[in-house]
């Protein structure tokens, strides 16, 4: 029997260079969807998982990731003081328990992959997920739980995949893979931003990942990829021909709240899933001919 996926790793060190000036003092993981950061949706997609240990991968300037999810005794008394109860409430779900978030800088943007890297001591020896915030999925099942659900049955690296169009493959991490059908492929190679032409298919991964442990090594050779970064992506690629991977079409829609037309629909959304905003929201976009 696998293990179970208890650890998480967040990515978040990122400058958000296309929402300044936004993200000038604001970490682009705490831009709101409705009201909430892009940063909570992911913490609780990783927490209804099954997530034990959340680790933030930081830079400078992130502090304010830090600060949501501490505990603001100020605000809190203010907020009972005023007999705000469910305020109280949604303030107290913020975060996980003390003692199960940590934080690593990383001193260098230098990718994706070395950002995974430095988290590689809280990680030890074990599997573990990769969650990128600015992929916001609004699924039933989290995808997260959805991947780890096959983990248990593979104990295999997974990746989120899902179709692109063609012209959008250099975008992407693209998987090469022997069934362009099941839900569940089997992934034979793996390639970072391939040339529009030149992509193995149209299957793309997207931010969610489950991991073997041997993944560490690969990026610790430090080897630079497409962009002078350190990418995940190069890394698996090495691991193909000892490693089993398998990439997963989740159920859900994904959000790529990185791009501005992607954080706009997202808000429309999730906004109207929820009860108390979406028959007014239905309403005001009536309003302007849709």
């Amino acid at each position: 029997m696998n293990k179970r996926i208890r650890k998480a790793i967040f990515p978040v060190g990122g400058l958000g260079v296309r929402f300044l000036p936004a993200t000038k003092a604001l970490p682009k993981e705490m831009l709101p969807v409705v009201d909430r950061p892009l940063i909570q949706y992911a913490v609780d997609e990783a927490r209804d998982s099954g997530i034990e240990e959340f680790i933030f991968v930081t830079g400078r300037g992130k502090t304010a990731i830090e600060n949501h999810f501490d505990y603001s005794f100020e605000l809190l008394q203010t907020l009972k003081d005023r007999n705000m109860k469910d305020e109280i409430e949604a303030m107290l779900a913020l975060s996980p328990n003390p003692g199960q978030i940590a934080y690593v800088r990383q001193q260098e943007p230098l990718g994706l992959g070395h950002a995974v890297w430095c988290a590689r001591h809280l990680v030890g020896d074990e599997a573990f997920a990769v969650i990128l915030a600015d992929d916001l999925i609004l699924a039933e099942t989290p995808c997260l739980k959805q991947m780890v659900d096959v983990y248990e049955e593979k104990g295999a690296n997974i990746v989120a995949t899902m179709e692109v169009p063609e012209d959008q493959t250099s975008r992407y991490g693209i998987v090469d893979t022997d069934s362009n059908s099941e839900l569940l492929r089997k992934i034979t190679g793996l390639i970072e931003k391939p040339t529009v032409g030149n992509a193995p298919s149209n299957i793309a991964i997207i931010g969610r990942y489950i991991l073997l442990p041997e993944v560490f090594n690969e990026l610790g050779k430090k080897k630079v990829g497409e962009g002078g970064e350190i990418q995940l992506t190069d890394a698996l690629s090495s691991l193909i021909e000892t490693q089993s991977f398998y990439g997963l079409d989740f159920n859900g829609k994904r959000f790529d709240c990185g791009d501005k037309l992607g954080y706009l629909e997202a808000n429309i959304a999730f906004a109207l899933e929820r009860e108390d905003l979406g028959p007014a929201l239905r309403k005001v976009l009536t309003s302007y001919g849709f």
